[in-house]
């Protein structure tokens, strides 16, 4: 029972470690971009040793990757939530898309998800990460319009691939020196590309 409960306190404590430096982590690559981020002073700043900060991520990068999946995730769940929000499919997949483009202005998302991973990842895993959390929201929430007939009946996949390239490159855009009025444009451009999709009523 003694063994149980030590291994259990082991545990959590590694736990806690990881989540001290994934949060340190993701506030200094937020403020000061990947390049400027030391995995020794991070792992300092929550009072552990550069080995244990290696023996969780086994990098710098490892961090990295770790920290844009958290966003990336949390991301997605963002986009859920502002689709969630709406009981009209339409009005879903809108809230969903202008929730993914607006969370540019979010420092993190925008330095650490939009600026920084592509070149650090690599565009594959870039993509592989955005798949996995805003992309199969985009892909249900455009099955449910075909299925309701407000979407014209299509391949899926094609059609999500398509607007989340365009989302992507807009989002990328943005956050590389878009303004305000760049997103309230590229919002408007948003709702014509998606009334294109829309069924219209003869």
């Amino acid at each position: 029972m003694a063994d149980e409960r030590a291994a259990g306190s082991r545990a959590e404590r590694r736990a806690a470690t990881r989540r001290a430096l994934l949060a340190e982590g993701r506030r200094r690559f937020a403020e000061d971009g990947y390049h400027g981020v030391v995995l020794a002073e991070v792992a300092q700043a929550v009072g552990v040793t550069k080995g244990a900060a290696y023996h969780h991520f086994e990098s710098k990068a490892g961090l990295f990757r770790a920290v844009v999946a958290e966003v990336q995730r949390e991301l997605g769940e963002r986009v859920a939530a502002a689709a969630e929000g709406h009981a009209d499919p339409w009005e879903q997949l809108r809230a969903g898309c202008r929730t993914f483009l607006a969370a540019g202005s979010d420092p993190a998302v925008r330095r650490i998800v939009l600026v920084d991973a592509p070149n650090v990842l690599g565009w594959e895993e870039w993509r592989a990460l955005d798949e996995e959390s805003s992309a199969r929201h985009l892909a249900e929430a455009l099955a449910a319009l075909i299925d309701a007939g407000i979407v014209a009946e299509q391949p899926v996949e094609p059609l999500a691939r398509l607007l989340s390239g365009a989302m992507n490159e807009a989002a990328l855009w943005l956050a590389r020196g878009g303004t305000p009025a760049g997103l309230d444009l590229t919002m408007n451009a948003l709702d014509g590309l998606l009334s294109g999709l829309r069924r219209q009523e003869r």
